[in-house]
């Protein structure tokens, strides 16, 4: 059922997605083509605040802050692994794997890859506050619109 805490998680993941997003471009190769990037990730957040953080609203202050930091968790669990099947789909397609396993493996091991790109300290500090944030703005949505 359509909520505001709903609503209000998935706006504040999907900014936080494009955000972050901007900021791991030149943590990446040069002369990689981003596409969709920025909207696959925004649409990965929308679902993330949608689906994990909104039903998880209206539990007060430190709920709130582990609500923030559940959802961005999910997200960066959704993107690396939706990035990793993209990129060895794309490698599958140029026959990179003997078989089945070992594209499937690639998934965790392309994921792993583009995770590494995230360890920079100003990455981690804007999902930080930004998990923070999101987590309290969906608690007071939560309690200023029932």
């Amino acid at each position: 059922m359509p909520t505001a805490a709903r609503l209000v998680a998935a706006l504040c993941l999907a900014l936080l997605a494009f955000i972050v997003s901007e900021q791991v471009k030149p943590q990446l190769p040069e002369g990689t083509d981003f596409g969709y990037f920025n909207w696959v990730n925004s649409g990965l957040g929308v679902l993330c605040g949608w689906l994990v953080m909104g039903p998880r609203a209206g539990r007060g202050f430190v709920g709130g802050i582990n609500n923030g930091l559940t959802g961005v968790g999910a997200l960066l669990f959704w993107g690396l692994f939706v990035h990793g099947a993209y990129e060895m789909f794309r490698l599958a397609m140029r026959n990179r794997y003997d078989g089945p396993f070992d594209a499937v493996l690639a998934i965790f091991e392309e994921g792993v890859e583009f995770g590494t790109a995230l360890l920079v300290p100003h990455i981690l500090i804007t999902l930080l506050i930004g998990a923070v944030l999101s987590g309290l703005a969906t608690d007071i949505a939560w309690k200023r619109w029932r």
